[in-house]
């Protein structure tokens, strides 16, 4: 009688009847209720298919030490082996049409990630590959090609692209060997371990250069980025109707990715941020110098969206190089906010609540070395610090 059981290990196995022979099959699923379904259907599927006479133990295990068993006996493993290829898709037929039913739940941003590493990373290597075909070791020998791959710049691919790279590759396998009932390849295979973030906040004093020798037309635009943590698209994407003066309160509840409106980066990132006198200074009077009709908070000279490459290449670099400070992503603006706040000796939870994290983790893992004594009074000795140091106004 077929069945699924448990190896001494804790994984799970086929054990069932094949030409009077009894089979034994070993898996690396773990024994819990979700792979023993996984299982149960591949198990329904081979005894469907051994009654009918079309099973193909060489395509349904083509790794077991049983196969050279069965040669030696002369018992076929495969008697229609070439019909039950021709009923499974190709990796890329396969893997179009599964984006094609999610992107309906995707951003076009995350939309456009997806498809570039589909067509750029996947297709090339596996597309016309039967995919009930590729093995484990095809995913990992692809891993090691994509860790030696090396852009026009000379730079290879970073941990963490390559594991997006393979978390994509996995979703799509899972998904067809669950379909079609086969045992996914993509078992014990880890993600390569991503280093932590380099942070390289910019001290109070750094942050005065650079505002005092950025372009004027974009100063205020860097103020409020360097003194309120928000991301790129968020102040990119930031309105007139979200910035309450009254409330000294600026609500991030959209953001501009790629020319496209769209929800900031996670539900925590639809957040109030409270405005210091510096940030409500600067929104204020930068609002006296904007049109009334115009949207957006702030634009490029020529009043269109900002384009943040360009904004990047023509103002930011060229800024810190004027200024003699070190290479940085514009990104460390964000990371600066956070080092002030906790520097000045900010709460903890209200500096969590301005950056859009769901909890204090992220603050004392990223930025513990610049947890002083903490007081407990919000906003006001971020306030007092600003107003010995800042020169900017």
């Amino acid at each position: 009688m077929s069945n699924i059981r448990k190896h001494v290990d804790g994984k799970l196995f086929f054990d069932f009847n094949y030409q009077g022979i009894r089979c034994r099959e070993y898996t690396r699923l773990v024994d819990n209720s979700k792979n023993r379904k996984i299982m149960q259907t591949a198990l329904e599927k081979i005894e469907a298919e051994i009654t009918l006479g079309v099973f193909s133990y060489e395509a349904t295990f083509p790794n077991s030490k049983r196969l050279q068993q069965f040669k030696e006996k002369n018992i076929t493993t495969s008697p229609y082996n070439s019909q039950i290829k021709e009923s499974l898709p190709d990796f890329k037929t396969f893997s179009l049409q599964w984006f094609k039913e999610q992107e309906v739940l995707w951003k076009n941003s995350y939309r456009e990630k997806l498809d570039n590493i589909l067509h750029y990373h996947l297709l090339p290597v596996f597309g016309t590959k039967p995919i009930h075909q590729i093995q484990k070791t095809d995913l990992l020998d692809f891993r090691v090609k994509l860790s030696n791959h090396k852009k026009k710049n000379n730079d290879g691919l970073s941990a963490s692209r390559i594991n997006q790279i393979m978390i994509l590759m996995k979703q799509i396998i899972d998904e067809a060997a669950e379909r079609y009932s086969f045992i996914t390849p993509y078992q014990g295979i880890k993600p390569l371990k991503i280093p932590r973030n380099k942070i390289e906040p910019f001290s109070i004093e750094e942050v005065n250069a650079f505002l005092s020798n950025v372009d004027p037309f974009w100063k205020n635009y860097f103020l409020v980025r360097f003194f309120t943590g928000m991301r790129t698209s968020e102040i990119d994407g930031l309105k007139w109707e979200y910035v309450d003066f009254d409330r000294r309160e600026i609500i991030v509840h959209e953001a501009l990715v790629y020319g496209e409106v769209t929800t900031p980066k996670t539900i925590e990132s639809q957040r109030v941020i409270q405005m210091s006198n510096l940030v409500y200074n600067a929104l204020l009077s930068h609002r006296n110098t904007t049109d009334d009709e115009q949207a957006y908070v702030f634009t490029s000279p020529q009043g269109e969206l900002v384009r943040y490459n360009n904004l990047n290449n023509r103002t930011w670099y060229p800024t810190l190089k004027k200024c003699g400070l070190k290479r940085r992503r514009p990104y460390q603006t964000r990371h600066t906010a956070a080092t002030l706040w906790l520097a000045s000796g900010e709460n903890p939870e209200w500096i969590a609540k301005q950056m859009g994290h769901a909890n204090t983790k992220m603050l004392f893992t990223i930025y513990s070395r610049y947890v002083p004594n903490l007081t407990r009074k919000d906003g006001s000795a971020f306030e007092n610090m600003m107003g010995n140091l800042i020169q900017v106004q």
